[in-house]
């Protein structure tokens, strides 16, 4: 689910043939790329607890939905919608970001109206359209559950309160790193975790100039960019997007803000003629997709598998 913005800004880059393929050797040179790092050591409780409640549906004011209802660990990290709904059914104004990775990211939501995963979740929580409560409203029901005010007082010495409850949440979410990939095992000099095609899709990314967006640990989430540059993409607004994270992003159709491209070929497609103004050929966006592919990580041990259509809202406790 989360959408796609390859900037593309240097007019080189031809697919390689077959004779021209590079061989898989142990990188000697500094990659714009970078492996995602081991996860900083938490207190498992706190993870554990925000976790929980991450699936709570005591969360929204109906007790209907949780954070998960959008945001299926199990699955992307999101779901298989071009738009989720709001509480009332009605299809939400922009495509839903994938949580996986989120703490790589610079800014949060596609507007990157976000420094921190704290406010963003004291939004999330507030708006209307996401769940339509308030801290206060939530506290006020998990104070009323002897069992949770236990994990809150084991987790941080205290009943729940704002910080707690929101410190809680960033802290499960900052724990959804998906490392593994078979991009990054080639990072950190597994010669055989990609193919040479794979790799030839991945010099093409750099020379047609996809990574100067998309580069860092996360692939992209660390600036703004306009979309659109010399055609439309989708919807117009919002004009200019925090550049999304490339990690899983095989496993995260439909793309872009608004969801209007339905698979990675078609996104890749789309990114040459409306940042480009090229029509790239299907030799190259077959490689290009190949690469993409290659970043798809792991979460607990297993990897991360496309999005699902229907509900994942858990029950609460």
């Amino acid at each position: 689910m989360a959408g796609l913005l390859l900037v593309l800004v240097c007019l080189g880059g031809v697919s390689p043939t077959a004779a021209q393929l590079p061989t898989l050797e142990p990188r000697v040179v500094r990659e714009p790329i970078t492996p995602i790092p081991a996860t900083p050591a938490q207190d498992q409780r706190r993870v554990a607890l925000g976790e929980q409640l991450f699936h709570d549906r005591r969360l929204s004011h109906d007790n209907t939905r949780s954070c998960s209802s959008c945001h299926d660990t199990r699955t992307n990290g999101a779901s298989a919608k071009a738009r989720d709904s709001n509480p009332h059914g009605e299809p939400l104004a922009l495509n839903t970001p994938t949580v996986f990775n989120v703490g790589l990211n610079f800014r949060l939501n596609w507007e990157g109206n976000f420094r921190s995963l704290e406010r963003q979740a004291e939004q999330a929580l507030s708006k209307p359209a996401v769940m339509a409560s308030s801290v206060e409203e939530v506290l006020a029901k998990l104070r009323a559950d002897p069992d949770v005010v236990k994990q809150f007082r084991d987790a941080y010495g205290r009943e729940p309160d704002r910080d707690s409850l929101l410190d809680a949440i960033a802290t499960f979410e900052r724990s959804l790193t998906t490392p593994g990939s078979r991009f990054d095992r080639w990072l950190v000099g597994d010669g055989g975790a990609i193919t040479p095609e794979e790799l030839s899709g991945y010099q093409l990314f750099k020379s047609l100039g996809c990574v100067s967006c998309h580069q860092g640990v996360n692939v992209g989430g660390n600036l703004f960019q306009r979309h659109g540059v010399f055609h439309p993409l989708g919807s117009p607004e919002p004009e200019v997007v925090r550049v999304p994270s490339l990690r899983n992003v095989a496993t995260t159709a439909p793309y872009f803000h608004d969801g209007s491209a339905a698979t990675l070929a078609e996104a890749v497609k789309a990114m040459g003629i409306t940042q480009l103004d090229r029509a790239l050929t299907n030799e190259q966006i077959a490689a290009v997709v190949a690469f993409l592919r290659t970043l798809t990580g792991t979460y607990n041990g297993m990897p991360v598998t496309p999005g699902a259509e229907g509900p994942h809202a858990a029950v609460p406790r």
